[in-house]
C-alpha cells in the first residue's frame, strides 16, 4: 500500500508546472519517470483482482516503494538547493542528478515485468505487510462464533426486521442489514432466522454465508444443504456431479412453491449480489431475501429502500453483554465491579465485538476491582494482543478495500483517540500529503476527496461524527477498534510512525518511515525530532512543549507541519519554518505578524495559526497583518487564524498576480474588504468577516461582495458596540449559506428581499440581530425558495406571520432564545418538507403552536416530523 503513495506523490510531484525548473534533457529524463511511475500505478491498483506469491509481493511492493520515494527525494531535493542558492542553474549537472533514479526505477520496472511474464493473464496481488494477510481461511470460523453470541439490545432492531420480512407485498422483497464489522450485523440475521413468527410465516429457510472468497458453486451447494434438510431432494453423494447450471436448476426448483426465506450473509460486492441473485426467483408469494452487508453500496444495489444501519450498543445494554460474558445468563456480579465494568464497557465505545473479547479476558483474571482496574487501563494492548478475535475481523474491511483510498483510511492513525477531526482540514491534509492525483474527468482535489470519504463512511471504516442539514460532512472521527488496527498497520506498511506514550529512551536507530505523529501528552520533542530521518514528509505534534522550532531545520523535504497544541513562544514568525519550500499544510500557534518572508512557501496550500485555530463567535480585539507578498503565493487554498486580519490591496503592493486558488479565509476584518481584495481572490467558497471592536457608529460602508462569484458560505460578525445594517452589503447570487450575527438598523423586510435575491440561498442564520420592528410579515411574494434551513437566535422578533408558500423547501426550523416570539405561524403544518422543530428556551405559547403543528401532521399520518424543545437557561446563543 505504502509503495501505491510513493507513486501517486511522485507522479503528482512530476506533474506539478514548473517549466522553468527544467528543460532539454532534463525534461525527458523526467517524463522517462513519469512513464515508469505510470506504469507502477496500474500494476498496483490492478493488485485486487488475482493472487501471488505473498512473500515475493512484499519484496516488490518494498521495492517499489523504495525508488518510487527515491526518486522524489532526489527530485525536491534538487529544487531546494536551487531556491537555496537563488540562482536558476540547468543542464547537464540536474541531468545527472536524475539519471540514478531513473536507473533504480527502471530495475524495478524490469523485475516487476519479469515476474508477470510468467503468466500473462496474472495481475500480481501487493498486499504489502498486512496484518491481515492470512484471515480469509479463518473468517468463516469467526463469522459462526459470532452468529452465536448473544448481543443485548437487538430486540428493536429485531421487531423492525420482523415487521419487513413478513410485510403485505407478494413480490419478492430484499431487506438489507449494514453495519461495521463486529456491530451484531449476523447476530441479528440469525436471530430473524430463528423467530417464532419468522418460522411460522416462511416454509424454506436457506442460509448461505458469501465472505470475501467466494464461490457461486459454494453458495449452491450451502442453499442445497439447507433445502435437503427439509426437503426430499437429489441424494448430496450426486451434487459432484452436477455443473453449477444443473445445480442452480435444482435450487430454483426446490424454491418453486413454497413460500421461502432466505439469508444472504456477509456480501461484499455489488457484483456477486449480481451474480447470485438469479438463483432465487420471484414466485409472486411473498418470499424474502434478508442481506448483511459491511458496505452501504451493496445494501442500496441490492434493493434500494433505506437498509437497516445497525448502531452501537448503549452503555447499559452493553454492560448487559459484558455481565452475560463473564457472570453468567443471571448476571450476578459483585457490586462493587458495577462501575469500573461500566467504565470499560464505555472504553469499547458500544462495539458488541470488542466487548466480548474485552469480557473473554475479564472471565480469566481474579474478580477484584484492582485486576478489572487494569484491565480498563490496558485495554487497547489486550484488543491487540487478540488480533485474531478482533483486529482480524475488522481488518478485513481494510483489506476489501482499493488501493487508491488505503492512505486514506490509514491517515486517521495520524490523531489521538476520540479525536474529532474537521472534514475539511482533513481535505486539506490528504492534499498536502499528495494522497491525490488530479482527477481526469475535471474533478477538483477536493471533490476528489470528498468521494474517498464517502466511500469510507458507506464502508464503516470511518464515522460521520457531523453533518450539516443538507448531510455534508462536517466531522470525522474513527471507532477506537478500527484505530488500534489502523495504527498496527500502518506502522507495519511503513505509513506512519505514532509514538503515543513517553519512551523511556529515544530511539537508536532512524525510522523507515516518513510520516510521525507524536501523541504523548508531554515530550521531549527536540530531542525525539533528532531521530527522525532527514527525508521526514510530515510530522503531527500533539504534545505540550515550550521548545523552539529550530530542529525543524533537518527536514528539507518536509510537506505538513502540523502543532495542535504546545506553548511554543514566538515574538516573531519562526524563520527555519520560511525554509521549508516544500511545505504544503503548517498549523502552529502563533499570534502575532506574519511577515514577507512567507512568500518563500510557495508550495503551501493551507495556512492555520492559532492555538486552537477555531473563531468561537466572541468580539476579536486583537488585528494581525498579513504581508503584501501574501498575494505572490499562488498555491494557497486555505487561510485561517484566531483573529482578525489585516490584509493590503494587490494593486497597491503592485502583486497583481492574487491568490486564484484560495477557497476559503478567515477572519477577514472588514476595513479590508475592498473590491481590489476580492478581486485578488476571484475563487473563494468560504469567507468569514468581521468588523473591529474598535470601529466607531458610523462605520456605514458597503460591502460589496458580488465579484465572488464562486462565494457559497459567508458569515458575517458585527461588533457589539457598532451597527451595519443588512442593506449594506452585497451579497452574490452564489450564496448557499448565509450567517449573520450583531447585525443591526434593519427591519425584517430587508431579510425577505435579500433573499429573493439570492435564489440558491439554503441556509440562513440570524444571531443577535436587532431590528427596528418586532414584526415579519411575509407576503405572497416572499419567497424563500431553496430554503432549507432557517435559525433565528436571539431575535426580537414578536410577531411572525407567514405561510408555507413562503417557505416551500424548508426542513428544519431552529428558534433560540427566542423570548418574545408569541407562536410559530400555524399555516407551518402545511410545508410538506418539513423535518423538524427545535426551540430552545423560548415561550411557552410558541411551544404550544410548535406542538399542534407536529400533531396535525401526525393527524394527517406524517410521522417524519419531530418536535425538540429544550431549556437550557441561559442567554448565550
Amino acid at each position: 500500500m505504502e509503495a501505491y503513495i510513493a507513486v501517486i506523490s511522485l507522479l503528482q510531484t512530476l506533474e506539478q508546472p514548473n517549466p522553468q525548473l527544467f528543460h532539454g534533457n532534463t525534461a525527458k529524463t523526467l517524463d522517462s519517470l513519469h512513464a515508469t511511475a505510470e506504469y507502477f500505478q496500474k500494476v498496483l491498483e490492478n493488485a485486487s483482482k488475482s493472487r501471488f506469491d505473498n512473500e515475493k509481493s512484499k519484496s516488490l511492493e518494498e521495492k517499489i516503494r523504495v525508488a518510487a520515494s527515491y526518486a522524489e527525494d532526489v527530485l525536491e531535493l534538487k529544487i531546494s538547493q536551487i531556491i537555496k542558492v537563488s540562482r536558476w542553474t540547468f543542464g547537464i549537472l540536474q541531468h545527472l542528478d536524475f539519471l540514478k533514479a531513473v536507473k533504480k526505477m527502471d530495475t524495478t520496472k524490469k523485475q516487476v515485468m519479469e515476474i508477470l511474464s510468467h503468466d500473462a493473464n496474472q495481475v500480481i496481488e501487493l498486499s504489502g505487510d498486512s496484518l491481515i494477510g492470512t484471515l480469509s481461511s479463518s473468517y468463516p470460523i469467526l463469522s459462526n462464533q459470532s452468529a452465536d453470541d448473544i448481543v443485548h439490545g437487538l430486540d428493536d432492531d429485531l421487531e423492525i426486521i420482523v415487521k419487513r420480512l413478513i410485510g403485505q407485498s407478494r413480490d419478492l422483497d430484499v431487506v438489507t442489514i449494514t453495519g461495521m464489522g463486529g456491530i451484531g450485523k449476523t447476530t441479528l440475521a440469525r436471530k430473524a432466522y430463528d423467530h417464532h413468527p419468522i418460522r411460522y410465516h416462511f416454509d424454506i429457510f436457506v442460509w448461505v454465508t458469501i465472505s470475501q472468497e467466494f464461490r457461486c458453486r459454494n453458495v449452491l451447494l450451502e442453499a442445497l444443504h439447507c433445502i435437503s434438510k427439509q426437503t426430499d431432494i437429489v441424494n448430496a453423494k450426486d451434487y459432484d456431479k452436477m455443473d453449477d447450471n444443473e445445480l442452480a436448476d435444482l435450487v430454483q426448483k426446490n424454491l418453486k412453491g413454497p413460500r421461502y426465506f432466505v439469508v444472504v450473509d456477509d456480501i461484499w460486492s455489488t457484483d456477486v449480489w449480481d451474480s447470485i441473485r438469479g438463483i432465487f426467483p420471484n414466485y409472486n408469494n411473498g418470499s424474502r431475501i434478508l442481506l448483511t452487508t459491511r458496505e452501504n453500496e451493496v445494501a442500496m444495489h441490492a434493493y434500494t429502500c433505506s437498509p437497516h444501519e445497525m448502531k452501537l450498543l448503549s452503555l447499559e445494554n452493553g454492560w448487559r453483554l459484558l455481565c452475560y460474558k463473564v457472570f453468567g445468563p443471571k448476571h450476578d456480579h459483585p457490586p462493587e465491579l458495577e462501575g469500573i465494568g461500566k467504565e470499560i464497557v464505555e472504553k469499547c465505545q458500544g462495539l458488541p465485538l470488542t466487548i466480548s473479547v474485552i469480557a473473554g479476558h475479564l472471565s480469566k483474571v481474579t474478580r477484584t476491582l484492582e485486576s478489572w482496574k487494569d484491565v480498563a487501563q490496558t485495554l487497547s494492548e489486550i484488543i491487540a494482543s487478540q488480533s485474531d478475535k478482533c483486529l482480524g475481523v475488522l481488518g478485513l474491511s481494510y483489506h476489501h478495500l482499493p488501493s487508491r483510498l488505503k492512505p486514506f483510511f490509514l491517515s486517521m492513525s495520524s490523531f489521538p483517540e476520540d479525536f474529532q477531526v474537521d472534514t475539511r482540514r482533513m481535505i486539506q491534509l490528504w492534499i498536502a500529503e499528495g494522497f491525490i492525483r488530479t482527477s481526469k474527468n475535471g474533478k477538483s482535489l477536493e471533490d476528489v476527496a470528498i468521494d474517498y470519504l464517502e466511500d469510507l463512511i458507506s464502508r464503516n471504516l470511518i464515522q460521520a461524527r457531523k453533518r450539516r442539514f443538507n448531510g455534508e460532512i462536517k466531522a470525522c472521527g474513527i471507532h477506537d477498534l478500527l484505530r488500534e488496527f489502523c495504527l498496527i498497520e500502518a506502522e507495519m506498511t511503513k505509513h506512519m510512525h505514532v509514538e503515543r506514550t513517553h519512551p523511556t529512551t529515544l530511539p537508536t536507530q532512524k525510522h523507515n518511515a516518513c510520516r510521525f505523529s507524536i501523541q504523548a501528552l508531554s515530550y521531549s520533542v527536540d530531542d525525539y525530532c533528532k531521530a527522525l530521518p532527514p527525508v521526514a514528509r510530515s510530522i503531527y505534534l500533539f504534545s505540550h512543549f515550550d521548545q523552539p522550532l529550530e530542529f525543524l531545520s533537518r527536514f528539507n523535504l518536509l510537506r505538513v507541519l502540523a502543532i495542535f497544541n504546545g506553548n511554543v513562544s514566538c515574538q516573531s514568525f519562526p524563520l527555519v519554518i520560511t525554509k521549508l519550500f516544500h511545505l504544503r499544510y503548517l498549523q502552529f500557534p502563533f499570534h502575532n505578524h506574519i511577515p514577507d518572508s512567507i512568500s518563500e512557501l510557495q508550495n503551501l496550500q493551507t495556512l492555520i495559526c492559532g492555538r486552537d485555530a477555531k473563531f468561537i463567535g466572541y468580539p476579536l480585539d486583537r488585528s494581525y497583518y498579513l504581508p503584501g507578498k501574501i498575494w505572490m503565493m499562488k498555491n494557497l487554498r486555505y487561510i485561517r487564524m484566531k483573529g482578525l486580519l489585516l490584509l493590503p490591496s494587490p494593486r497597491t503592493e503592485r502583486f497583481l498576480t492574487g491568490m486564484p486558488n484560495l477557497e476559503e479565509f478567515s477572519i477577514l476584518c472588514s476595513t479590508s474588504c475592498t473590491n481590489e481584495v476580492f478581486s485578488g481572490i476571484p475563487n473563494l467558497k468560504r469567507l468569514i468577516i468581521h468588523l473591529p471592536f474598535e470601529i466607531n457608529d458610523n462605520f456605514n460602508r458597503l460591502l460589496d461582495m458580488s465579484r465572488l462569484t464562486k462565494l457559497e458560505a459567508f458569515k458575517f460578525y458585527g461588533s457589539t458596540f457598532s451597527r451595519h445594517p443588512i442593506m449594506r452589503i452585497g451579497f452574490p447570487t452564489s450564496l448557499r449559506r448565509l450567517s449573520l450575527t450583531r447585525c443591526s438598523d434593519f427591519d425584517w423586510v430587508d431579510i425577505s428581499s435579500t433573499s429573493m435575491m439570492l435564489p440558491n440561498l439554503e441556509e440562513l442564520k440570524l444571531k443577535r440581530c436587532r431590528t427596528f420592528s418586532r414584526e415579519w410579515r411575509l407576503s405572497d411574494n416572499d419567497k424563500f425558495n431553496s430554503l432549507k434551513l432557517l435559525l433565528l437566535s436571539g431575535a426580537n422578533l414578536k410577531q411572525w406571520e407567514a405561510s408555507c408558500n413562503n417557505f416551500p423547501n424548508l426542513k428544519h426550523l431552529v428558534l433560540k432564545g427566542c423570548h418574545t416570539l408569541l407562536e410559530i405561524p400555524a399555516d407551518f403544518v402545511d410545508i410538506c418538507t418539513l423535518e423538524s422543530i427545535e426551540l430552545h428556551d423560548c415561550p411557552p405559547r410558541a411551544e404550544d403552536t410548535a406542538r399542534n403543528i407536529v400533531q396535525e401532521q401526525e393527524d394527517m399520518g406524517n410521522n417524519f416530523l419531530k418536535v425538540y424543545i429544550i431549556h437550557n437557561n441561559y442567554c448565550n446563543f
